[in-house]
């Protein structure tokens, strides 16, 4: 019975062991092929340089010294040897070790991505990984610097971290965190969110929370904010993020982010994307600052893409909806409407008419056959407001309006500048005629 029990363990035992020798040896295998590949480019490069090769004959001595003899002549080593070093070092190093050799991986993922897919296949990214969960700042700094490098231009590497569990060791406290660790994050997270919903997993890990307690911090820096919202605008693309994006406030996030003119192009462009949805629209309807503050960036002349976007989330809004026309009307968005289609964009104008006529085929409808007499209103096949006729008349009405309106504005225009010459031009001709005057000598 005791030798039945003993038998078991022996084999785990026996079995735990072969898998380690068995890693080693990959280890070292992955080393000794890229050794082997940097060794076949520097003897194409020795034919045209006989310097060249004296210098591949020193760097191969250099490899086959033992790793004491190589650390006491950094000034020779060459790039294979600092490769196998820091591997090395990141696997089975101390803290401190392991923190140095994550920023000599930066350093070294910089140069070509062919370095970025090895050093993958050697199991740096589950290291580094496990290393931003660290609460020494120094540490977390190190690593999340490391993977930025190895997420550039490749897939791979970016599904490695996510399936490593990057999204769910992002910190709890942003406030804990200095300005270039939290920079870092956020630089990561945006190359990560290129990922597809199947593989990023937004709605059950710490990326929104991190994303909006970064955003709505004070001490958070303009250019953090901005990548943090870029982030967001290639979530909110993705159909399915809509829900947890509304959930976890990034809409009123979002609309106090807007009202800055720095960050307002990207907020209003992440809102577009949301306001499309049933849940972003809704969202929208219940906080305080919509429509006025939509209204406000209206009037920005010089945010002409913020007008854009402002116009677009404020047809969605107003389409179908009579209490949120009313609300835009009480909030002067009327006139606002009529300067934007004369002097705004060509798009902005678009937007403006139509939204000009919305509020015009309302009016129609409402005031129907109640306010004196009409001519065409009166009749009860053309006065009921849902008549496709009496539709299609206050459409043609609404267009003349704009026109008269436009018209009447231009002629004002004119009319200004045209007075504007004439009273120049009177007072550059008496001011000829008296220095003409002056300057005869009968």
């Amino acid at each position: 019975m005791s030798s039945s029990r003993t038998q078991p363990s022996s084999s785990s035992s026996t079995s735990s062991v072969w898998q380690l020798q068995y890693m080693k040896v990959h280890f070292f295998t992955k080393i000794r092929c890229l050794l082997k590949s940097k060794a076949s480019t520097r003897k194409r490069n020795v034919q045209a340089s006989p310097e060249k090769s004296r210098n591949h004959q020193d760097s191969e001595k250099v490899a086959d010294l033992p790793e004491a003899v190589v650390s006491k002549q950094p000034e020779d080593e060459n790039e294979e040897v600092v490769l196998q070093r820091t591997v090395k070092k990141l696997h089975f190093g101390s803290w401190e070790e392991k923190k140095k050799a994550a920023i000599e991986i930066e350093k070294l993922s910089r140069e070509d991505r062919k370095t970025r897919k090895l050093m993958a296949e050697l199991g740096v990214i589950q290291v580094l990984v496990s290393m931003v969960a660290s609460n020494v700042s120094g540490h977390q700094r190190a690593a999340v610097n490391a993977l930025i490098q190895l997420s550039h231009g490749t897939y791979t590497n970016k599904a490695l971290m996510v399936s490593a569990g990057i999204c769910s060791k992002l910190p709890n406290d942003v406030e804990v965190l200095d300005q270039s660790t939290r920079h870092g994050f956020t630089e990561l997270l945006l190359s990560l969110s290129s990922l597809t919903i199947t593989q990023l997993p937004v709605a059950s890990s710490r990326i929104l929370p991190f994303l909006m307690d970064t955003m709505n911090s004070d001490s958070t820096d303009i250019k953090t904010k901005e990548i943090c919202l870029a982030t967001i605008n290639n979530l909110s693309l993705v159909l399915e993020n809509a829900e947890p994006l509304v959930l976890s406030g990034a809409v009123k996030t979002l609309l106090s982010l807007m009202s800055a003119k720095d960050l307002s192009e990207k907020a209003l462009a992440s809102l577009g994307q949301l306001v499309v949805t049933q849940m972003g629209k809704k969202a929208m309807e219940e906080c305080l600052a919509v429509p006025k503050d939509l209204i406000e960036i209206l009037t920005w002349e010089d945010k002409p893409k913020c007008q854009e976007y402002s116009a677009y989330i404020l047809m969605v809004l107003a389409h179908q909806s009579w209490s949120q026309r009313e609300k835009m009307a009480k909030s002067g968005i009327v006139p606002v409407l009529l300067e934007v289609s004369l002097l705004g964009s060509p798009l902005v104008q678009k937007r403006a008419v139509k939204l000009l006529q919305w509020f015009k085929d309302e009016r129609n409808v409402r005031v129907g056959p109640h306010s004196g007499p009409q001519t065409g209103w009166a009749s009860p096949g053309i006065g009921s407001p849902m008549s496709p006729r009496s539709g299609q008349e206050g459409k043609k009405m609404m267009k003349n309006l704009v026109k008269q309106s436009l018209y009447k504005n231009m002629e004002m225009i004119t009319r200004r500048g045209n007075v504007d010459m004439e009273s120049e031009s009177c007072r550059l001709k008496s001011l000829i005629i008296s220095t003409s005057s002056k300057s005869l000598t009968y």
